[in-house]
């Protein structure tokens, strides 16, 4: 059964329910620079991705799943693999992920992965991003959280974790919000 957010971003044309957490995130931290150059990581289904046009964003996306019909610069490869890097620079202004792996229900399993997903995601920050630049990243609320956000907390002046009100109640995801990257000499 779906949810009023997701008949409501449907209705409106969008691709999922999520454009309202990116939305929600960017008004109040303001992550996006309009016509800034972005970095989507588990881009699919692109309802992020119609987000960062909407601004007239230099838009990549890198997902294992196709996005279809939408103008952006799709890399259609796992993030895992290293051969990323070969069609990324180092000038992006924000990386947004909303990546999550396969849950099995195995909680250890699982915990592993997505802390998999959330170290990744951080050093493909680390890597693409220009001195200043944002990061957003979802994670879940799970034993490593506290160690993640230290890392996080290395790399960016501001740090916060947040839970935008149109998440589902029940879910465990939450966001990590990581504003001006420090610069690196």
């Amino acid at each position: 059964m779906k949810d009023k957010h997701t008949v409501r971003a449907l209705k409106a044309g969008f691709l999922g329910r999520a454009v309202y957490k990116i939305g929600e995130i960017d008004r109040r931290f303001k992550l996006i620079k309009k016509e800034g150059k972005i970095l989507d990581l588990g881009c699919y289904p692109g309802s992020w991705v119609q987000y960062l046009l909407r601004l007239n964003c230099n838009v990549y996306g890198i997902d294992l799943k196709n996005v279809k019909d939408l103008n952006f610069k799709f890399i259609k490869k796992d993030v895992l693999d290293n051969s990323i890097f070969d069609e990324l620079d180092n000038d992006f202004d924000a990386v947004v992920s909303d990546l999550s792996p396969k849950i099995t229900g195995i909680k250890e399993l699982d915990n592993e992965r997505s802390l998999e997903l959330w170290y990744r995601a951080l050093k493909i920050a680390k890597k693409v991003l220009k001195p200043r630049g944002n990061f957003l990243v979802k994670v879940f609320d799970n034993p490593q959280l506290k160690k993640y956000v230290k890392d996080v907390e290395k790399e960016f002046s501001y740090v916060k974790v947040y839970k935008p009100k149109v998440s589902k109640k029940r879910s465990s995801e939450i966001y990590l919000i990581a504003k001006s990257k420090y610069e690196r000499r």
